[in-house]
């Protein structure tokens, strides 16, 4: 479909969305219609991929469905898996580790937590295994033979589909610790084991008044981030 707006109403219009979208963790029970599920994801498949091989597979739930998925991963056989498809960071050091822990120090103060509570910050952490109580979930998976540049690509797909889901209203959080439970996932959905689970992404209604919702993460300054070459 050929845009007809001005470019710079379309630049507006999608720094608008991009302001608004954040990780939201606290929702409402209140389902999204089954139309908006699926205009989100027709925004998202228009992401671009490498040879445009579009090599993420999309399970979205039902509220049901999801409700019996949350309780399925509290079980003792979820909870004692920690691995995952693809390998997680060997370590965050330097910028990267302040990042994290700034991220993680604005959660844990939103909610409460004192620092140095680890029971309590471990019971936060466990939220996302119950999707911090979303109405859906998207499981997304990548073709293994595809290696780094699938998942590259999947990445893409999930950034498109929080930014699709905020411009309908909806919010939404990836999730990658949910792919710490990717044996189970596989044998849950019957995932093919030529599929690697990426992440998952929770979404539905934000519950505004939830407190893990009132704080947003910063982002580094151009200057940190850009380099330009002139010659």
């Amino acid at each position: 479909m050929k845009n007809t707006l001005p470019p710079s109403m379309l630049a507006d219009s999608f720094q608008e969305v991009l302001d608004a979208r954040y990780s939201c963790r606290g929702y409402l029970a209140e389902p999204v219609a089954r139309e908006t599920i699926d205009r989100i994801l027709h925004m998202a498949q228009r992401t671009p991929s490498w040879c445009n091989a579009q090599p993420w597979q999309v399970i979205v739930t039902s509220v049901t469905a999801t409700e019996r998925l949350r309780q399925a991963l509290q079980s003792p056989q979820a909870m004692a898996e920690t691995l995952s498809d693809i390998a997680p960071p060997l370590e965050y050091r330097g910028v990267y580790q302040e990042r994290r822990r700034e991220c993680g120090f604005q959660l844990y103060e939103s909610v409460g937590i004192a620092h140095g509570d680890r029971k309590s910050s471990m019971q936060q952490a466990l939220e996302n295994f119950k999707f911090f109580g979303a109405p859906h979930v998207a499981i997304i998976t990548t073709e293994s033979l595809l290696g780094t540049y699938g998942a590259l690509d999947c990445g893409a797909y999930v950034n498109n589909f929080t930014l699709a889901a905020r411009s309908l209203g909806v919010a939404s959080i990836a999730q990658a610790a949910i792919a710490m439970r990717s044996r189970f996932l596989h044998e849950w959905f019957q995932i093919p084991d030529e599929r690697q689970v990426v992440c998952g992404i929770s979404f539905g209604y934000e519950d505004a008044a939830h407190r893990a919702n009132g704080f947003r993460t910063t982002r580094a300054r151009m200057e940190q981030v850009v380099h330009w070459v002139d010659a």
